[in-house]
């Protein structure tokens, strides 16, 4: 007894403290508040939950001791509140249920934590302190989830011994803490400390609350699913975070948080390090200020063209993949995919999707570019798949996929003929709805009732089909159509919800093999070094913050952009329309051609959307769209978009009348065959 004494005069100063901490930050109106809530209530309520809001900083400046035990050990300093706060109920007669310390269940929620490395935990070290029970900061991507299930808060439990003075009252008095189990909290077998007798739950005091487990992973993992091939073998593994009562649903699969929370070991079929979640924020990545020095000054030297800039970033892209200037149209397609990719806590659903007609499929490894650039592993899905919990809660436990993993980024998965019919089905719902729906049986999750969960889909696709391969040259079919290919490996619905159809064939334009020798040699003398001088003169970091800085811009449309996007749409549609099967173009084609119109504005790190961004936009569809249903009367030759080989600047200027020449055409083309015009028939 006489040390019990010693320690409450030693916490005095503290419980002090305390109460000046929360009469200055507005904690103590806020306690009053919720007390008011407790006490207007006709529940019975054995136990009373009160969150308050700590700013360490704060407390350490008013008190170091106190400040000291919030951060390392929290589950006392919750104690030195408790005792505060049951005198203030007691003292202004705030609750009148109210009769001991112990139902008083405070949770210590912190801003922040300092931002010092003993209170970062890493998920890619080893080993993991979680021994000390105290708060760490931890940042992760959410890979999976469960369905939201109750837990105990608190609950009374009595003597069943009649005559002990502990069969009345609230004596016994359980709380959850944080890292316990719900058998820690409620159980049969807790006995009477005075007697000795079994005690026994009174049920009707029983206070439930609301519990989420989900997993996240570091966000270097994300390297693993990229295929770089500069990235050293790591260790890393997911970390389960329980959410409780306020923090229930307010994560989201694919987005990235910073969580402060205690580390705790649970004991399941297999050992687990888990996280008492106490407080997360969304993770934003800061954007770019800027462009690197040659990227501005390569700016500045092709301002007097609305089309060089873009040009001779396709042309240079990725040249320690494929030789310089080798599939530029691919290149350009893909830089244009990137800059369309957003951050995690944007909406919007202008993605670029890309499906591939090639049997080269290298330039695939440029989605490192992007900080969410998910190559599919073929032994996982594609989407959300459902599980029972691991431990044992009895929820449902929902795993991301590929698709919401690469939320904000790219998701590649491979070779589309690969895909079963079933999965390619729920790949073409998803890329016209930009949603999935996961359907979760009740009877086989031993629920009564069914439930599903609809998430956004908010990556862009690349796809590939090698129609060069032995086993697919045999069943092509020849085309009478000009400029059509045989696509009849893939549905038709599902080469249509793809924005873009790119024919990949032939490297260069001019020397189509002699390029990849001379590159495959210079790898080989020297694989280490820079191929060629523009790989040094724009290295992949520079790339990484262009198009980092590219993809936040705010473009808007200017009106002559607007008139002739919505003039070569309804002119498109008119052309590609007859009695039996109606309009070829699909519902979203006014999208997808915004989307590219944004895209080049984007990469030509422009606000504003101009006419020459619409005629990149219109040249790309209508190239997709030959490959689909053959030419029309705006005629596009495959190569349209990169007619000569970028040598120097007199071929840049080529380029350039060749552009202005074509976009005479697409107003010739919109004034011949938009609304109000006659339209030729199929043999004039």
């Amino acid at each position: 007894m006489e040390i019990t004494n010693m320690e409450k005069m030693g916490k005095l100063p503290m419980k002090e403290a305390a109460l000046v901490y929360l009469d200055r930050s507005g904690g103590l109106q806020k306690f009053m508040d919720d007390c008011k809530y407790y006490n207007d209530s006709k529940q019975s309520y054995a136990v009373y939950r009160f969150s308050i809001l700590i700013n360490p900083c704060d407390v350490v400046e008013l008190d170091a001791e106190l400040g000291n035990h919030i951060l390392h050990h929290p589950l006392k300093a919750a104690q030195v509140f408790q005792s505060v706060c049951f005198v203030a109920v007691k003292t202004l007669s705030l609750i009148g249920k109210l009769q001991t310390e112990t139902q008083i269940n405070i949770v210590l929620k912190l801003t922040h934590l300092p931002s010092l490395p003993s209170y970062s935990l890493d998920l890619c070290e080893f080993p993991l302190n979680y021994a000390s029970q105290r708060f760490y900061m931890m940042q992760g991507i959410v890979i999976a989830m469960t369905t939201v299930t109750k837990y105990t808060q608190g609950a009374r439990f009595l003597c069943s011994d009649e005559v002990c003075p502990f069969s009345k009252g609230f004596q016994y008095i359980r709380v959850h803490v944080p890292g316990a189990t719900e058998s820690a909290t409620v159980r049969n077998d807790f006995l009477c400390r005075l007697c000795s007798s079994s005690l026994q739950e009174d049920r009707k005091f029983r206070v439930l609350g609301d519990k989420q487990i989900i997993e996240i992973i570091t966000t270097k993992v994300l390297h693993a699913f990229q295929g770089d091939p500069k990235n050293q073998p790591f260790r890393f593994q997911s970390l389960s975070v329980f959410l409780r009562d306020e923090l229930v649903n307010k994560m989201k699969i694919g987005n990235e948080y910073k969580i402060i929370g205690i580390p705790v070991c649970v004991k399941t079929s297999q050992t687990a390090l888990c996280v008492e979640a106490n407080s997360i924020t969304p993770y934003t990545a800061k954007v770019p200020s800027g462009i690197s020095d040659n990227f501005r000054c390569l700016l500045s030297l092709t301002s007097s063209s609305c089309w060089r800039f873009t040009a001779i970033l396709a042309n240079v892209f990725a040249s320690h993949i494929v030789p310089l200037g080798t599939y530029n149209l691919l290149k350009l397609c893909l830089l244009m995919s990137l800059v369309q990719t957003r951050d995690c806590s944007s909406e919007r659903e202008n993605c670029l999707d890309i499906l591939v007609i090639t049997s080269d499929t290298l330039l695939v490894d440029s989605m490192n570019l992007v900080s969410r650039g998910i190559r599919h592993p073929v032994c996982t899905e594609v989407f959300p798949t459902v599980s029972r919990d691991k431990y044992g809660t009895g929820a449902v436990s929902i795993q991301a996929g590929s698709a919401l993993l690469a939320r904000g980024g790219v998701c590649f998965i491979g070779d589309l003929t690969s895909h079963k019919k079933d999965k390619l089905e729920q790949l073409q719902s998803a890329l016209e709805s930009r949603s999935v729906t996961v359907f979760i049986p009740g009877k086989k999750f031993g629920d009564d009732f069914d439930q599903q969960m609809t998430f956004p889909i908010q990556c862009s696709f690349w796809s590939f089909v090698d129609m060069d391969s032995s086993s697919r040259r045999n069943v092509q079919k020849a085309s009478t159509l000009i400029g059509q290919m045989d696509c009849s490996l893939i549905p038709a619905n599902l080469a249509e919800a793809f924005g873009l159809l790119v024919n990949c064939k032939e490297s260069s334009p001019c020397h189509p093999l002699l390029p990849t020798v001379q590159h495959t040699l210079k790898k080989a003398v020297d694989p280490k070094g820079p191929p060629y001088l523009a790989s040094k003169q724009f290295t992949t970091e520079d790339f990484e913050k262009l198009l980092a800085f590219a993809k936040n811009l705010n473009v808007e449309f200017s009106l002559e952009a607007e008139r002739m996007i919505h003039g070569y749409y309804l002119a498109s549609r008119r052309i590609r329309t007859d009695s039996i099967h109606g309009s070829k173009l699909s519902a979203n084609a006014l999208k997808y051609l915004v989307s590219l119109s944004e895209a080049h504005a984007r990469l030509n790190l422009r606000n504003k959307v101009l006419r020459e961004d619409v005629l990149i936009a219109a040249l790309l569809f209508e190239i997709s769209l030959t490959l689909k249903y053959g030419a029309t009367a705006f005629c596009v030759a495959p190569n349209a978009l990169f007619p000569f080989e970028l040598y120097d600047e007199d071929y840049l200027e080529q380029r350039d009348l060749y552009l202005t020449q074509c976009q005479q055409q697409l107003q010739h083309f919109i004034a011949t065959c938009g609304p109000g015009t006659a339209v030729l028939s199929s043999d004039e």
